[in-house]
């Protein structure tokens, strides 16, 4: 019996066909990079301070109707109060210069007649459209959140509808979701509708990323796949990052700028006929002659003979046949209790790994004055760090790369609080540094999450995981409130939670240099998870990959 890795061997593992489905589906992945973190510029909020009606005040008075406060040791003018104007009137009107007089005497009172926001850097944000400041401070982290909440949601369901209805479908199904709310938002004349339509933007965004991520996985095999799984995919993400504060710069106006960003899902329509599902999965339904069809258009592609059976060795147990005709769901993640153990493991590390990503991600305000500058080092940092974890990918075990990625990443935001105020090129550094070994760990559990699971429940599972990472998301805007009780508690917080999901890690089974499984046996037949101070009986055999030909 051969399995599917065997039986399409004759195809070699780079050719036209493998290019073509290499470089269409990253393409297809780059609208999640600039959709993913289009919150950093559509919910910054500008300088502004209380709006004082002219009133016939001289310019010194209106200035000096603000009052003025100290914010991180720099003193500003005060943004949610002003003194009282019928005060500021009197005074005025009785020849007194603001000089004159002890300002700070008089009573205050909040924005009554609004705000005024400077327009330096942007025209308008989702902050200036609906004054989400002061009182309304608190829809800001919300409205990430709800996004976020959105994609958690689209990431569980998406995953289970792949399993039952192919991967194919489902990428485009999610990618047109992304397309359609993103440019309905254009429209939206409250901050309510926009945050519906944030939701169910998010539904859409990532899940084409993990459908696209499966889809690759499947059809790739070797040395393509894992770089495919690795640094193309996660590269092709940090692209679609960097383009984002190209954007942002020229499209200053939110509402132009969620349309701009919105109109490239079009070019995407051509992809369905590039792109096929995944032979993996209609062999796994019995679909052998789809399958097949496939293959031979591969072949075709690359000008390689094709067998004239390609599968007619290739078999799934009675027992498994008899599990395709039923639909997988996320409690089979749970049914035995290696699976179960290895899920919830699983489900902790993803959490912990995703949402120290995503809080220095959407810190990225407060590493340059210039927002456009910031984002793109930070996008920056991404391509380095997905390289690394490719070639890590191809030589390392995948458990201890997991651990060395959360431990590297937690140790500079325990340093950081020790670095002088005088010193932010340092802060910048350091803190970059804890973000490219997050950034290359999202990278290695996609992967390894991928490698675990069998053929039934990969696109479950790798969704599952996606969906309680997205939970992570929803925190980090609240963490980094933290903040407000000591300024290096989110950074403290998140490099404990790092430690203790590099331990829990030591209780995953390994999966390089192991064939990914096509049943649950398979998957039960890996190493078992153990305590790590206990000895194993009989070592654990691996296959040694073969040296990549490129």
């Amino acid at each position: 019996m051969k399995d599917y890795e065997e039986s399409i061997a004759f195809l070699g593992q780079w050719g036209c066909f493998q290019f073509v489905i290499f470089f269409v589906l990253c393409a297809s992945i780059m609208p999640n990079g600039f959709g993913a973190f289009t919150l950093v510029f559509l919910t910054d909020v500008p300088p502004h301070h209380c709006t004082v009606p002219e009133a016939n005040l001289t310019e010194e008075w209106q200035k000096a109707a603000i009052p003025l406060v100290v914010v991180n040791g720099v003193e500003e003018q005060s943004r949610c109060s002003r003194y009282r104007l019928d005060e500021v009137l009197d005074l005025w009107a009785k020849g007194f210069a603001p000089g004159d007089v002890n300002l700070t005497q008089l009573q205050q009172e909040p924005c009554v007649d609004g705000w005024t926001y400077s327009k330096d850097i942007y025209h308008s944000t989702l902050v200036t459209e609906f004054d989400l400041v002061c009182h309304d401070e608190w829809k800001q982290p919300l409205t990430a959140s709800v996004f976020y909440a959105g994609v958690t949601v689209g990431s569980l369901f998406s995953g289970e509808l792949s399993d039952k209805f192919g991967r194919k479908p489902i990428l485009f199904a999610t990618m047109a979701v992304q397309t359609i709310f993103t440019f309905i938002q254009v429209f939206a004349n409250s901050w309510i509708l926009f945050t519906v339509l944030l939701f169910f933007n998010g539904l859409g965004q990532m899940s084409n990323f993990v459908a696209a991520l499966v889809l690759g996985a499947e059809i790739l095999t070797g040395h393509a796949r894992v770089m495919y799984s690795s640094v193309a995919t996660n590269s092709a993400f940090a692209l679609g990052y960097m383009l984002l504060p190209l954007f942002a710069y020229f499209l200053r106006d939110w509402r132009g700028l969620t349309l701009g960003l919105s109109l490239p899902g079009l070019l995407y329509v051509p992809m369905w006929w590039l792109i096929p599902e995944s032979p993996r999965w209609l062999l796994f339904q019995g679909k052998v002659k789809e399958a097949e069809a496939i293959i031979r258009k591969a072949a075709r592609w690359n000008k390689i003979p094709a067998p004239q059976n390609i599968f007619h060795q290739f078999t799934i147990p009675e027992k498994e046949k008899d599990k395709a005709k039923k639909n997988y769901s996320v409690i089979d993640l749970f049914k035995t209790s290696t699976i179960r153990i290895t899920t919830l493991n699983l489900f902790l590390i993803w959490f912990i790994m995703f949402l120290a990503y995503y809080a220095l991600n959407l810190n990225t305000s407060q590493l340059h004055p210039n927002p456009y500058l910031s984002c793109f080092i930070s996008a920056l940092v991404e391509l380095p760090a997905y390289t690394c974890s490719w070639l890590t990918l191809r030589k390392f075990p995948r458990r201890a790369s997991i651990i060395a990625a959360l431990c590297l990443g937690a140790a500079p935001l325990y340093f950081i609080q020790l670095i002088p105020k005088d010193m932010p090129t340092v802060v910048l550094v350091v803190e970059m540094t804890a973000k490219f070994w997050f950034t290359a760990g999202t990278c290695l559990m996609f992967t390894y999450t991928s490698e675990l699971y069998p053929t039934p429940l990969r696109n479950t599972a790798t969704g599952a995981c996606s969906m309680v990472s997205r939970i992570g998301s929803c925190v980090a805007p609240f963490l980094l409130k933290l903040s407000v009780f000591l300024k290096f508690l989110p950074h403290i917080t998140t490099a404990s939670l790092a430690l203790f999901a590099a331990f829990v890690t030591l209780f995953i089974p390994e999966s390089f240099g192991h064939p990914l499984p096509e049943t649950m046996e398979q998957m039960a037949t890996r190493e078992s998870v153990h305590c790590p101070c206990q000895r194993r009986k009989e070592p654990i055999r691996t296959m040694v990959p073969a040296e990549d030909p490129l």
